[in-house]
């Protein structure tokens, strides 16, 4: 049995591209864990070893621990990832 999906947004407070997904997800019911990097210098040093990027938002989404990232907040891309995920689960 597969587990659920899981989404991870890396934001900081007060970034507009951030808030757009945030309502974007809650828009659409979709849970998620917000990963705050403001301040938090360490954090930047994740996204730069993972992604080669220090910006954010990045968008995590997958299930089983293989998870796909979008590295801007385009909102297209995300609902399509997250039906991507979906029918993967029901194959």
């Amino acid at each position: 049995m597969s587990s659920s999906k899981k989404v991870v947004l890396w934001s900081k407070e007060g970034c507009h591209f951030c808030g757009e997904v945030k309502a974007f997800l809650n828009e659409h019911n979709q849970p998620f864990e917000n990963i705050e990097v403001q301040g938090n210098d360490v954090l930047r040093d994740v996204l730069e070893a993972k992604y080669g990027i220090r910006h954010v938002p990045v968008i995590e989404v997958g299930r089983d621990g293989i998870y796909e990232a979008l590295l801007e907040a385009d909102l297209d891309q995300l609902a399509q990832l997250l039906e991507k995920v979906d029918e993967a689960a029901a194959v």
